[in-house]
């Protein structure tokens, strides 16, 4: 009876031990921690300060995360994507469950956000100002789409999910891609590229902050036709609406400059421009939605046809412009032509 009672006792003490020595990762550890009772992540606490998880969990940090609403939790500026990519890597790193964990209740907030036109809002819950609109700025979407396909197709670490979620991760990119092709701006019948944000009712271009007036978008653009060059054995609608990005950014670009955040060296003041660059080629970051002329958002709303127009604060804080598409238009445009035609 005391030698049972002694095995039985070491074998719970080695069982207490493999737990307490499972691996841990320091960063998905604090992203445990980060992560909102929504299953989403902010950017920012509730103090506007921004999320940094190379800061040490100090009792007062904990104490501001704590204090930090279901409400905050977005997709903006990679939050929640980030988190959800970087804890399915950790799980296989070290198959501590609570990160495999985490990360699926962080795709359940994913599929929860998506609007039935299958577009998703940049923040969630938060409908506040442009918050709700359908929201491709900074690829908030397109990071979104790009965990569902991994889990669809079992890519990038993504097959470490529970396979329930395939099916609803089919159905969400299919209703995704859907909203991608209606919000394609037409000018006179004829398909151009994307705009930042879409009024989640009309799937009309929309405007966010005063200096991001409703516009066609390069960089976004550029991230959106990546997206749907994933797809192999692509839909005519899917063709269509690459080749139609890629005749656009080659009829628009703007080549032999690249775009600068220099010093003057005069005034020794910060003075954005672009500067001459035979190898490079450039796009504006916003162009108007009928002229496809650049254009520049100011802080009081005014939009600017020039750069030297605005306020300094605006010209030297923001990439007014950018080789965005200088890649896909030399090369991957061409190399995904040879392999799915016209």
């Amino acid at each position: 009876m005391k030698i049972k009672i002694v095995l039985t006792l070491i074998c719970s003490t080695l069982i207490l031990s493999c737990f307490a020595q499972q691996p841990t990762d320091s960063i998905a550890e604090k992203m445990l921690v980060y992560q909102l009772g929504n299953g989403g992540w902010p950017k920012q606490l509730e103090d506007k300060s921004v999320v940094n998880y190379g800061a040490s969990l100090t009792p007062e940090l904990l104490a501001r995360i704590k204090a930090t609403k279901d409400l905050h939790a977005t997709f903006d500026n990679k939050a929640t994507s980030r988190e959800v990519v970087y804890l399915v890597k950790a799980y296989k790193k070290t198959q501590n469950a609570s990160y495999l964990k985490a990360a699926e209740k962080g795709i359940d907030y994913i599929l929860e956000a998506q609007y039935a036109n299958g577009g998703w809002p940049q923040y969630y819950p938060d409908k506040a100002l442009y918050r709700s609109e359908i929201t491709y700025n900074d690829d908030a979407m397109i990071n979104v789409l790009d965990i569902l396909e991994d889990i669809v197709t079992k890519k990038n670490d993504f097959e470490v999910v529970n396979a329930a979620y395939i099916p609803k991760a089919e159905k969400a990119v299919s209703k995704g891609i859907t909203c991608i092709l209606k919000t394609q701006v037409k000018q006179n019948g004829a398909l151009t590229i994307w705009a930042a944000q879409y009024d989640k009712d009309s799937l009309l271009p929309a405007k966010a902050r005063n200096f991001e007036p409703a516009s066609l978008s390069t960089s976004e653009s550029m991230g959106i036709t990546r997206f749907l060059m994933r797809f192999k054995n692509p839909s005519p609608e899917i063709k269509a609406a690459i080749t139609a990005a890629y005749n656009w950014f080659n009829t628009y670009k703007i080549a032999g400059y690249r775009f600068e955040r220099g010093t003057d060296p005069k005034t020794k003041e910060k003075s954005a421009a672009l500067v001459a660059d035979e190898s490079s080629v450039v796009w504006a970051r916003f162009y108007d939605l009928n002229k496809n002329i650049p254009i520049f958002g100011d802080r009081d709303n005014s939009i600017k046809l020039k750069m030297e127009e605005l306020i300094p604060e605006r010209r030297n804080g923001y990439a007014w412009y950018g080789s965005w598409a200088q890649k896909f238009i030399e090369k991957e445009y061409p190399k995904w032509l040879a392999t799915n035609g016209k």
